[in-house]
């Protein structure tokens, strides 16, 4: 059974305004303190108005599904515990006048130094799955192999339309704005593990990039764990959502490890054509056209369709096919987390929306 675990991200905000807060501090101490999350699975982040959870390893969906609502309820219950609230959006909805205080640690200083207004931003938040392999060299492989996938795992996860409180015209703005950083976006295609090493080693020695934390590939190695790490997909308003997304991206590497055991054929996609489908699956989330694996432009539902049939015999092997190709469904019939927003400030303006995506953040 393959293992995988699940990172996410929330902002912290005034429960009246919205408006970015910046007490991780005091709220990290308070859920330290609850007796249902470990020191350890609840971290803080670049800005002080963001903090961060992470599941310990999984075998199953179900562990997945219930370490998130555990963490949710623990950060939830402690930032309300401060006067503020956890947001699953992965945008800030409305943003202060000044800037939100980075985090005191010597790698975030050096980046404030070198991207001042891009790290002021930074107000965004994202959902990371880690997925085990065996080795680095089969990492590579997979990485190949899933990287034609991301664009459609970006629309599916859209939650973050909104930036200073109107609609951007984006399904999900973090990923532009998180796409200005140096090495960002989809991977390239690697020879193998030497080409990813010696690629990476090009980019950290001469200084271009600091250190290797800051190869923000959409997919990449894991420095931390023996795993690929998933990076693309937005924070999602739901547990369930999440728990959707993991299942499928475990599918992904799961036969993307299959296809490079029996030898099947990898035509690579080519890298200029991926940028402009993950440009594409940003702004339109499922809410048109995605550009599929084979570079055509299809309805949005015909690609994820497409997607679980790729995957369906992982899914059956990990006893996920039920639970996945259910959630997917109910996906394609309500729509994403950003058009869920958009529909809440539609309705009832901001209000509506701080009702979304402060309550959702914590239910299944």
């Amino acid at each position: 059974m393959i293992t995988f675990g699940v990172e996410e991200e929330y902002l912290l905000v005034d429960p009246e305004t919205l408006l970015p807060t910046p007490l991780v501090q005091q709220v990290r101490a308070t859920a330290r303190l609850a007796p249902i999350a470990d020191e350890r699975e609840v971290q803080d982040e670049l800005l002080q108005a963001q903090i961060e959870v992470a599941t310990p390893v999984c075998t199953a969906l179900v562990e997945v599904g219930g370490h998130l609502l555990r963490l949710r309820q623990a950060v939830a219950a402690a930032a309300q515990a401060n006067g503020c609230r956890i947001a699953a959006s992965a945008t800030a909805p409305v943003r202060t006048a000044s800037p939100v205080p980075i985090t005191a640690t010597a790698r975030y200083a050096k980046m404030q130094q070198e991207a001042r207004l891009l790290v002021d931003e930074q107000l965004i938040c994202g959902m990371h799955v880690h997925v085990g392999m065996p080795d680095r060299e089969t990492g590579v492989a997979v990485l190949n192999r899933l990287r034609v996938w991301l664009p459609t795992l970006l629309a599916m996860s859209a939650n973050g339309p909104l930036w200073d409180g109107r609609d951007t015209g984006f399904a999900s703005w973090r990923t532009i704005i998180f796409g200005r950083w140096p090495i960002s976006g989809p991977p390239p295609h690697f020879a193998g593990l030497a080409n990813y090493e010696a690629r990476a080693d090009a980019l950290v020695e001469p200084g271009v990039i600091p250190d290797r934390g800051q190869l923000y590939w959409h997919a990449r190695l894991s420095e931390r764990y023996p795993t690929i790490e998933v990076r693309c997909c937005d924070v999602q308003l739901e547990a369930d959502d999440a728990v959707m997304l993991a299942g499928v991206i475990r599918g992904l590497a799961a036969t993307a490890i299959a296809e490079e055991k029996a030898g099947v054929t990898l035509v690579p996609c080519r890298p200029e054509l991926l940028q402009a489908a993950t440009w594409h699956a940003a702004r339109h989330g499922l809410g048109g056209t995605l550009v599929d694996p084979t570079g055509r432009l299809r309805s949005s539902g015909d690609v994820v369709c497409a997607l679980l049939r790729y995957i369906g015999p992982a899914l059956e092997e990990n006893g996920d096919h039920r639970e996945v190709t259910s959630l997917v469904h109910r996906l394609l019939q309500r729509g994403t987390s950003a058009d869920r927003q958009r529909r809440a400030l539609a309705e009832a303006g901001l209000p509506a929306v701080g009702t979304l995506i402060t309550a959702g953040a914590t239910t299944a």
